[in-house]
């Protein structure tokens, strides 16, 4: 797939990497940019709602030629592999493409300020000589679905989200389609279906491990259910074991008053 995309001389040929930084230990998310990428990474291991094997991750580098910076997306899902058992080895440490043998079919951008060139350039990255927004080299290596939430409200002209805190693109050829409306996503409720994936992606606004309501990104069944996370499943069957208990104390006070010994049935 990627010898369409890439000068003949950046082919993968071999497989030494020890000149790749894989990783630099250096913090560079928000508060908020770090438990939105967990929020949509743990509720596909704790629910299993597509079959794996299946990977997501959060910012873990994307490595998709040898000789060249990888992407690191906030969060990406690649279905049909897994990761290796042995993590000292440092292939085993990022995603290379020519080690898993393929794309991740989804990555997900967060929007934490205005200089993460999602949909264009900024300024800053302009004097630094860059010439590829990322959603331009997303579509250039072919990822098939990108996604850009903005929930700081960060990047809303025209020319980026417009207004919307969701926006949502399929790739053919090498173009990007939008999936969500000309005017983006912005109503908690509204979702968007990725049909390679099995997944939706909807706006919630809830609670999530504070007692705060927010909007967050996350993953949804075709019906717009949340796929919920390990928490809250616990928090469901608790919920029912207690429905469960109370109805069986009123048939047991009802039982006792008939003059039966519910213990004794």
């Amino acid at each position: 797939m990627t010898q369409q995309l890439i000068n003949t001389d950046e082919i993968v040929t071999e497989l030494d990497i020890s000149h790749l930084t894989i990783e630099d230990d250096t913090p560079v998310d928000n508060l908020q940019s770090e438990k939105q990428q967990r929020l949509l990474v743990e509720p596909l291991y704790s629910s299993r709602p597509i079959p794996a094997p299946f990977l997501a991750a959060a910012n873990v580098g994307l490595f998709y030629i040898l000789k060249g910076d990888p992407i690191v997306p906030d969060m990406m899902l690649s279905l049909g592999v897994q990761c290796a058992d042995d993590f000292s080895q440092r292939e085993n440490r990022a995603y290379f493409v020519w080690e898993f043998g393929k794309l991740p079919e989804v990555c997900i951008e967060i929007v934490s300020n205005k200089e993460g060139d999602e949909l264009t350039l900024s300024s800053k990255s302009k004097q630094k000589g860059k010439t590829t927004a990322k959603k331009d080299l997303y579509a250039q290596i072919r990822i098939p679905y990108y996604v850009v939430f903005d929930p700081l409200r960060q990047i809303q002209t025209k020319t980026d989200m417009n207004t919307a805190l969701l926006r949502v693109w399929s790739n053919s050829a090498g173009r990007y389609t939008e999936l969500t409306p000309a005017q983006g996503i912005s109503d908690v409720g509204q979702m968007v279906w990725l049909e390679e994936v099995g997944l939706g992606l909807t706006l919630w606004s809830g609670q999530f491990e504070e007692d705060i309501t927010r909007v967050w990104l996350r993953w949804c069944s075709r019906d717009g259910q949340v796929i919920p996370t390990g928490a809250e499943r616990a928090e469901t069957e608790r919920l029912r074991a207690e429905t469960e208990r109370q109805r069986a104390e009123r048939l047991a006070e009802k039982l006792r008053s008939l003059g039966v010994d519910p213990d004794q049935i």
